[in-house]
């Protein structure tokens, strides 16, 4: 397996784990347990961070001038990345409008 294809799943796993952490956390906010919710939130964006941090390594190496290449599986993880960042967009909207709404 090349270094691209390792980097980008890496990229998926985290950000996939993000992802399932914003739903999660949305789930939870919908039954009121803001203190969970908060918690997924929390481990959302750690493991978003790791993703992030492997993509934008693979940014430092393009603007350093070393080839990266084109790869489906990186254009996925890419995909999921984008994806992953709109639900904590939207799970952190809906917390607070749960949050409203049990008051």
């Amino acid at each position: 397996m090349s270094e691209i294809e390792q980097v980008s799943i890496r990229i998926v796993s985290a950000v996939g784990t993000a992802r399932s952490c914003y739903i999660e956390a949305i789930r939870e906010a919908r039954k009121g347990n803001f203190e969970n919710a908060g918690q997924l939130m929390q481990e959302g964006k750690e493991a978003f961070s790791l993703g992030h941090e492997s993509h934008f390594d693979l940014i430092t190496q393009a603007a350093e001038g070393k080839p990266i290449g084109f790869d489906l599986i990186l254009m996925h993880a890419e995909d999921q990345m984008m994806s992953a960042e709109t639900f904590c967009i939207l799970a952190e909207e809906l917390i607070e409008t749960y949050k409203l709404i049990v008051k």
